[in-house]
């Protein structure tokens, strides 16, 4: 892991220095909102697969931060406007931004964020990064709206559950990629390579943050465990244990989370319950078929730094602990 805390730890200053000098020039009614969300120490997951991708393809003029930090701030603007839906009071350890500043300025700063992005993509004219920033808009928002009628009528619905996580979370993923290869090449099947890894490694990615969910207290994770219990959103631990129990008690545990009466005792119940069978960890399991498809697109790569760090980014990935 050497080659990957490396090659981020160069990375990401410049990476929120970007973000930061976007973010001044808004206006001041969603600049403070913009500066608190994009700048409360993220992952960087996205913007650095594309300059990964982008690099590891033979891409080297010096114009990659716009395109890498629009897909930053397509994932903050998703943020902001989650928080509201879920009335999360925290995110990132920290205050939300819509407890802080308002729901009204916050659906703004979402909004303008995600203009920004599409602005930092046009600007570089060339259509396909474009189409792949609006496609992966568009996906990010099935998801949601996916996730949130599931929520309303929650079943124990495998195929569901991962319908949601592929547009909530994996096909923008798998825009960053294919950002860097469009950036870089015209060849579509290069793309195709770095789509397929950032699919397989953005399903594995939320496999392991709804197990982590469970497994991981409040101070590691900046919320509560089984946060997504609560708000009723069906992850694959909790699909895992309605599985695990008699037909009646499953039936009766789905309508709870339907009619928005489970208890606080429940809910730690069934967090406990979760821990004791290793439901976390079949989960976890399941995330590594997705690691091993993803870091099996590489194959084909040439040998570079790059490529090295995209294999660690994906075994960072399945072990990460928060």
């Amino acid at each position: 892991m050497n080659e990957l805390r490396a090659y981020f730890m160069r990375e990401i200053p410049g990476i929120d220095a970007f973000l930061a000098a976007e973010a001044d020039k808004l206006d001041g009614l969603v600049r403070d909102v913009a500066r608190h969300v994009l700048l409360s120490g993220g992952k960087r997951i996205r913007p650095m697969l594309t300059i990964l991708f982008a690099r590891a393809l033979g891409h080297q003029a010096d114009d990659i931060s716009p395109i890498a930090c629009a897909l930053e701030m397509l994932h903050t603007a998703t943020l902001l406007h989650d928080d509201v839906l879920d009335q999360a009071l925290v995110r990132r350890g920290k205050t939300s931004a819509h407890v802080r500043f308002g729901t009204t300025e916050v659906i703004l700063a979402g909004d303008v964020l995600l203009a920004l992005a599409n602005k930092l993509g046009a600007d570089y004219d060339i259509p396909r990064l474009n189409a792949l920033l609006a496609r992966g808009i568009m996906a990010t928002a099935d998801g949601e709206i996916r996730e949130l009628a599931h929520t309303q009528n929650p079943t124990a619905d495998r195929g569901a559950y991962m319908d949601i996580i592929i547009g909530k979370t994996a096909r923008l993923i798998e825009t960053a990629c294919r950002c860097g290869a469009a950036l870089t090449s015209r060849d579509r099947a290069l793309e195709d390579l770095a789509g397929e890894f950032g699919l397989n490694l953005g399903i594995a990615f939320q496999l392991v943050d709804d197990a982590l969910d469970y497994t991981v207290s409040e101070d590691e994770m900046g919320k509560p465990a089984g946060g997504d219990l609560r708000e009723g959103k069906m992850t694959l631990p909790l699909i895992l244990h309605l599985e695990s129990l008699a037909p009646a008690e499953a039936g009766a545990l789905l309508g709870a989370l339907r009619e928005k009466r489970l208890t606080a005792v429940q809910a730690e119940g069934i967090v406990r319950d979760v821990r004791e069978k290793g439901l976390a960890e079949k989960t976890r399991e399941a995330a590594a078929d997705y690691i091993k498809a993803a870091v099996k697109e590489l194959e084909t790569l040439p040998v570079s730094p790059e490529r090295e760090v995209l294999a660690q980014a994906a075994e960072y990935v399945l072990t990460r602990r928060k």
